[in-house]
Formats: C-alpha cells, sequence, structure tokens
C-alpha cells in the first residue's frame, strides 16, 4: 500500500458522524502506517491517535466560523497537499462536490461518505442535479444504510457501497456506568430523553407539541441534551406553553451514555437522518425507542416498528399517542426492546471496521 490516505473531514462538531470519524480513523491507524486527518477543528486533536499527521490551521481562529467558512479552509488545506504530493487517496468522510471536483481535476482517487438521506439535500434542482453528476465522478460512494442506497439508486441511480456506523457495545457501556449528576429531578410516571442538535433537521419542536397535548393526562419529565441555532426559539416554546414543569434542557457532555442510562424511553424526533448512531446507543443500554420514522436509518434500526414505534414526521399527535401506548402497554414493548436489542449484531464495531478497511485498501 503505497498510497497515503487523507480523511477530509472540514468540521468536527461532536456529534455522531464524529464520532464515527474517531473510530474508523484510529481503526485505519493500526492498519495504515501513512495517514492524514485534513480539518479545521483542532479542539478535538486528542481524540485521534497520535500516529495520525492532523493537517489544520496553526490557530483555532477558523473553527469559529460557519461550516460554509471552514468548508473554504479545509479545502484550501487539500489544494496545498495535492500540489505537493499525488500519490494518495482521499476518503471524503462527509459528501462535499468541491472536494471530488478537486480531486477529479487533478486525478486523485476519491471515496465519498454521505451520511444524510437525499431528502435533506438541497430542494433546488439545480443544486440536486450538480450534485448527482459530482457523486457519479466520485471512484467510490458509501452509505451507511440499505434504505439509504435504494434512495439513491432510485433517486440518482447510483448503486453505494453499505457500511453501518461501527458500534462499539463495550465502551457504551462501561462509559454509561460512569458517575453523573441525576438529570431527572421529580418523581415521574415516565421519565423521556432526547439528544441532538438544536436545528430543524432534529425537530424538537415536534417532541415539545408532543408533551404539551399529554402533560394533562401523564406526569413526565422530558430531558433535551443539544446546542444550536434554535435553542431560544425551543426555550420560548416550552415558556409560552407553560411546559417548564415537564422540560428540561441540558448541554451537550463528553460523555452522553451516563445520562442516556437514566432515562426509559428515548423519542428522536428527526425529520431526516443516515443512520443515527444516538438511536443504537440507546437500544445497547435496553431504552426503549419511539422515532419519526425518517429517510433514512430509523425504520431499518427497529425492524420496520417490530423492534421500537414509530410516528409520522412533524406528527406531534401521533408520537403524543406513541408514548401514550407505551405507558399503557409496557409488556408488548419490552417485548419489541428485546427484538431490536438482538438485532443490533448488524452494527458491531468488528465487522463494520473490517469492511471501512477493506474498502480504502482497494485503493491504495
Amino acid at each position: 500500500m503505497k498510497k497515503k490516505l487523507i480523511i477530509f473531514m472540514p468540521s468536527i462538531e461532536g456529534g455522531g458522524v464524529e464520532k464515527n470519524l474517531f473510530i474508523v480513523s484510529n481503526y485505519f491507524a493500526t492498519k495504515l502506517k501513512r495517514l492524514s486527518i485534513i480539518t479545521v477543528s483542532n479542539s478535538y486533536k486528542k481524540r485521534f491517535d497520535k500516529s495520525i499527521e492532523f493537517i489544520s490551521p496553526s490557530s483555532d481562529y477558523w473553527d469559529t466560523f460557519n461550516r460554509r467558512v471552514k468548508y473554504i479552509v479545509a479545502l484550501f488545506l487539500l489544494l496545498k497537499v495535492i500540489l505537493k504530493e499525488r500519490d494518495i487517496l482521499v476518503f471524503a468522510f462527509q459528501a462535499n462536490i468541491y472536494c471530488i471536483i478537486i480531486c477529479k481535476i487533478f486525478s486523485i482517487k476519491i471515496i465519498t461518505r454521505s451520511n444524510s438521506a437525499p431528502i435533506g439535500w438541497s430542494k433546488n434542482f439545480i443544486k440536486r442535479y450538480i450534485f448527482k453528476i459530482c457523486l457519479k465522478l466520485a471512484d467510490e460512494v458509501m452509505v451507511n444504510s440499505f434504505e439509504f442506497k435504494s434512495k439513491l439508486k432510485k433517486e440518482f441511480n447510483i448503486s453505494p457501497k453499505v457500511i453501518y456506523n461501527p458500534l462499539n457495545f463495550k465502551e457504551i457501556k462501561k462509559l454509561s456506568k460512569e458517575k453523573c449528576p441525576k438529570i431527572f429531578k421529580r418523581k415521574a410516571q415516565l421519565k423521556i430523553l432526547n439528544i441532538g442538535r438544536f436545528t430543524e433537521q432534529k425537530d424538537q419542536l415536534t417532541l415539545l407539541k408532543a408533551i404539551n397535548i399529554i402533560k394533562s393526562k401523564l406526569n413526565i419529565e422530558l430531558i433535551i441534551i443539544g446546542r444550536g441555532m434554535l435553542e431560544n426559539k425551543l426555550k420560548n416554546f416550552v415558556i409560552k406553553n407553560k411546559l417548564t414543569k415537564f422540560v428540561k434542557f441540558e448541554k451537550f457532555t463528553k460523555n452522553p451514555y451516563a445520562k442516556l442510562k437514566q432515562t426509559e424511553v428515548f423519542v428522536l424526533s428527526s425529520r431526516f437522518e443516515g443512520l443515527p448512531n444516538v438511536l443504537l446507543e440507546a437500544l445497547v443500554l435496553k431504552k426503549f425507542v419511539i422515532s419519526s420514522s425518517c429517510q433514512t436509518g430509523p425504520k431499518e434500526i427497529l425492524l420496520n416498528g417490530k423492534g421500537g414505534l414509530l410516528f409520522k414526521v412533524g406528527d406531534y399527535r401521533g408520537l403524543a399517542n406513541k408514548i401514550l401506548f407505551y405507558v399503557s402497554n409496557k409488556s408488548e414493548c419490552k417485548y419489541l426492546l428485546k427484538k431490536s436489542y438482538k438485532s443490533l449484531n448488524r452494527f458491531n464495531s468488528d465487522t463494520n471496521l473490517k469492511k471501512y478497511f477493506y474498502l480504502v485498501k482497494n485503493f491504495l
């Protein structure tokens, strides 16, 4: 394997994609002698194996900007690398058309990983068409669910490789046992947790609307862990609808598993996903899951509703009914949880990390 592997990940923000990045990169470090990461996010350097070359700006200044600026800076860094060295393979950990274009101009092999469903991409026809053309230029495209693959095949006539997110069961269980302050303060009938960025994609507003419906029927406590541009909007909704007794907000932490362990039910309200890590992590800790049936991932993880409860995207009344159904049918839901837990072996880290390595090995 003569070529150097360059992992291209302009912005690292601590979400599910980033968790996969850390696991995959550190696994590659045990197999490859020449491995580099291009990113603008210096603050996460300690999460990577020391043998990995970190190609980034010398200061954290650029990490304070929005994603678009970070992408421009990272593309400039990639261009600098290519002008110095052509014997490389680029692995774009998040699909980026400009990264693909630069690689193709200089005849550099590129693998691109797409991690959110096509429904979440631009609705602008021209932009989608450009993305389709550029995606086809990549030497290999990979996605993280079979539902995602079928969507790409149908809409873009692309047949990508499918590799599930590698899930470290032992690590999740170990971290869940670490000491952590109690996040649920009240003696509620039901404890619910949601973790995710406060964005339109994650759609916590639908969850809050559902809680608003059932607050008079059920003594419930909801904790939402996250941060993002919609934080004030969500908090204002809670205040306006007198939900402060039932809903609390927490900031992201390095170890969310100790908090995840404290809940009874995990709710995912997203409008679209790729393969949501947080659903898998909740199931590893044997937490019952109620999720939107968004593209893509939740239906595949929850066995099309045979391993958890699903509701239509944005249907807060449907979500409210699912929560009430869970409370009234816990024995039935326990059986569903058992089925989804047994199916988790599909996502084990050993199998899927080997698939990642064989994917890149073919081009090195």
